[in-house]
């Protein structure tokens, strides 16, 4: 078995990894749902039932019972029926009507913290890569951890790409991500991730500092049960 050197051993001590949910976790609202309430309001897809099945999927996500696989080819399928320019417009226009707005001091300042320190940062979200890339720049973010979406010829065929970022796919993305870099979790001497979902638990396992963040009622009796820091940024 090889043996760290002694150079090598503070260095692995020091390093510091942040992960971060995104909905309801940094921002006071779930981008995913905003979405597709927002293509609703500019007429990109039929009002009634559109709006109908994202109420239930969101039903679904917060009572644990989510079929990811569904909701993905429910909520992927805008995305392949319209041009890659078509599409950036739009998002353009949500991120200035429903996300900046939305984009709180104390998350903000958590962020800004993390980043300031050194520590290597990144956003861990179910919802899809599309809608959250730009997000997470807004919070100075660069690495996204996010649900992959296919293009084929430089569009989106409407499907995911690779495993969901959901529940234990949290963890296998970002160890997939981590891996690029030429890391794995035990590279950190301290790790946290900051989560508001009950769905989080296998990655908030994962890391020395799970923080349950503004917590639904699921995961804030765990985090009691397991003693784990809460942390509300919204009040």
């Amino acid at each position: 078995m090889n043996t760290p050197s002694q150079s090598a051993t503070p260095h692995r001590a020091s390093a510091r990894l942040a992960l971060f949910d995104l909905d309801y976790t940094l921002l006071p609202i779930d981008s995913d749902y905003e979405w597709a309430r927002f293509l609703v309001r500019i007429g990109v897809v039929d009002g009634a039932e559109y709006e109908r099945r994202n109420d239930e999927f969101f039903r679904q996500y917060h009572a644990g019972t989510l079929d990811i696989h569904e909701f993905l080819e429910f909520q992927l399928a805008p995305l392949g029926a319209h041009p890659p320019e078509t599409l950036e417009r739009w998002h353009a226009q949500f991120m200035e009507e429903v996300i900046r707005p939305q984009l709180r001091p104390r998350a903000l300042e958590l962020v800004r913290g993390h980043l300031e320190r050194g520590d290597l940062c990144a956003i861990v979200t179910a919802t899809n890569e599309f809608v959250t890339g730009p997000i997470a720049r807004a919070f100075g973010i660069e690495h996204l951890v996010a649900t992959g979406v296919e293009r084929v010829g430089g569009r989106y065929t409407g499907r995911p790409s690779g495993t969901p970022s959901f529940r234990e796919g949290k963890i296998l993305r970002t160890r997939e991500w981590l891996a690029d870099l030429g890391r794995d979790f035990a590279d950190f001497g301290e790790s946290w991730f900051y989560s508001d979902s009950a769905n989080d638990v296998p990655l908030l396992e994962q890391v020395t500092n799970p923080v349950a963040t503004n917590p639904d009622e699921r995961l804030a009796a765990l985090a009691g049960e397991r003693n784990w820091p809460v942390l509300r940024l919204f009040e």
